[in-house]
C-alpha cells in the first residue's frame, strides 16, 4: 500500500500526464478566449461561429499527424517505461492508428488537466493545512484540516499512481502497432531469420566441408589443403560481408555497401562438387534474390545430408523459373529437432506465388522450385 507512496515510477508517470495539461493549455487559452468574445456580446455569438469552426478544425488536426503519434510513443517510452515500436516509415500510416493515437492524444490532455487541478490546488491545500497556516489553525475552527492534510497527499499520489498504471495498459492498445502492422513485422523479422539461417548456414556448411577435406590430405596432399583454406576464407569473408548486412537492417540503419546476392552470384556457391547447369534467364530483382537463397540452401541441404556430387539446374520454362537440385541420399539417423531449411524455402517460394517439391526421388534427393518471374 505504501510502494506508490514512494516510488519513482509514480513521480515520473505524474510527469507523463503533466504533459497533458502543458498539451491542453493552448485548447484551454483558445476556448476560454471564445467564451469570452461570446460572453461580451451575447446578442452577437452568430458571428463568432467561424472562428469557432475554424479553431475546432485546427484544433482537430495535431491529434491526427503522424509527428505527435511518435513524440506520445517517445513519452511512454522514457517516462511510463512502455517498450512500443515506432511507425514504419516505409509505409502509410493506416487509418485505425490514426483514430486510436488521436484518441489517446484527447485522453492525455483530459487527465493531465485532471492531474494538474489535483496538484496545483487540492495538494497544495493540503500542504498549508499541514504547515499550519493562519487561515487553518486550530484555533479558528478549521482544526479538522490537521487530520485531513495527510489524506489529501495521499489521496492524490494514490491518484497520479492510479492514472499512471492505467495510462501504462492502455498505451500498448492504443498506441501499439494495428494487426496488419503486426503481420508485416512478424514477416519482416521472418524475413531476417531465413536470410541469416540461409547465408551464415551455408558459409558454416562449406567450411567445414572444405576444414574435413583439408585435414585428411594435409599431409599427402599440401596443394589441396592450401586451396581448401583459401576457400574458407573466401568464404568467411562472403558471409561475414552478408551477416553485416542483415544485422544493418535489424539496427534499422541502411545495410551499407553490401548488396544482397541475387543469381548473378551464383558463382560463389559452386565448387567442385557442384554440377551446375545454368541457363540465361530474365526475371525480376526481387525473384534473382530468393532464388538465390534457395539454391544457397539446397546446396547446404544437399553437402549435409547428401553424398558425391550435386547437380543444379536453373531454367526458364514458360512464364517461371525453375531451380532442380539434386544428389545422392546418403540413409542415416534423424537428427532430434530437425532443421528449417526446405520450410523456410517454402515459405519464399509460396511469398512469390510460386511452389515446391522436395523429397525423395530413387537413391537422389530432388527439390524442384518453380517462381512466377
Amino acid at each position: 500500500m505504501l510502494r506508490p507512496l514512494v516510488s519513482a515510477a509514480t513521480y515520473r508517470r505524474a510527469v507523463f500526464l503533466l504533459l497533458g495539461a502543458v498539451l491542453a493549455l493552448p485548447y484551454t487559452l483558445g476556448a476560454g478566449l471564445l467564451v469570452r468574445a461570446i460572453t461580451a456580446e451575447p446578442d452577437n455569438w452568430v458571428n463568432n461561429v467561424p472562428a469557432a469552426l475554424a479553431a475546432a478544425a485546427i484544433a482537430l488536426v495535431p491529434p491526427f499527424l503522424g509527428g505527435t503519434r511518435e513524440l506520445e510513443i517517445a513519452a511512454v517510452r522514457s517516462l511510463l517505461g512502455v517498450d512500443l515500436p515506432g511507425h514504419d516509415r516505409g509505409h502509410r500510416m493506416e487509418r485505425e492508428t490514426r483514430l486510436r493515437a488521436a484518441l489517446w492524444f484527447g485522453l492525455h490532455l483530459l487527465t493531465g488537466v485532471a492531474i494538474g487541478t489535483v496538484l496545483l490546488i487540492i495538494l497544495p491545500v493540503g500542504i498549508l493545512a499541514m504547515a499550519g497556516g493562519e487561515a487553518l489553525t486550530p484555533g479558528n475552527g478549521s482544526w479538522w484540516w490537521l487530520l485531513a492534510a495527510p489524506l489529501i497527499l495521499a489521496g492524490g499520489i494514490y491518484t497520479v499512481a492510479g492514472l499512471g498504471s492505467l495510462a501504462v495498459t492502455m498505451a500498448p492498445v492504443l498506441l501499439g502497432p494495428s494487426q496488419r502492422e503486426r503481420e508485416r513485422l512478424l514477416a519482416e523479422r521472418n524475413r531476417l531469420a531465413r536470410e541469416l539461417h540461409d547465408s551464415v548456414g551455408h558459409a558454416l556448411t562449406a567450411m567445414t566441408l572444405q576444414a574435413g577435406a583439408a585435414r585428411a590430405v594435409f599431409d599427402s596432399d599440401p596443394a589441396f589443403a592450401l586451396r581448401a583454406l583459401t576457400a574458407i576464407e573466401e568464404t568467411g569473408r562472403s558471409a561475414a560481408g552478408e551477416l553485416d548486412a542483415v544485422l544493418g537492417i535489424l539496427r534499422d540503419e541502411a545495410a551499407g555497401h553490401h548488396a544482397t546476392p541475387t543469381l548473378a552470384d551464383l558463382d560463389r556457391l559452386l565448387t567442385g562438387q557442384v554440377e551446375a547447369d545454368l541457363a540465361d534467364v530474365d526475371v525480376s530483382p526481387r525473384v534473382s534474390r530468393e532464388a538465390y537463397r534457395i539454391v544457397q540452401e539446397s546446396l547446404t541441404n544437399a553437402a549435409r545430408h547428401g553424398a558425391g556430387p550435386v547437380t543444379l539446374q536453373i531454367r526458364q520454362e514458360e512464364e517461371d523459373l525453375v531451380i532442380e537440385v539434386s544428389n545422392r541420399r546418403v540413409a542415416a539417423p534423424r537428427r532430434r529437432g530437425g532443421g528449417h531449411g526446405i520450410e523456410g524455402m517454402r515459405e519464399r517460394v509460396q511469398l512469390l506465388g510460386g511452389s515446391l517439391r522436395a523429397g525423395p526421388d530413387g537413391e537422389n534427393w530432388r527439390l524442384v522450385a518453380r517462381l512466377p518471374r
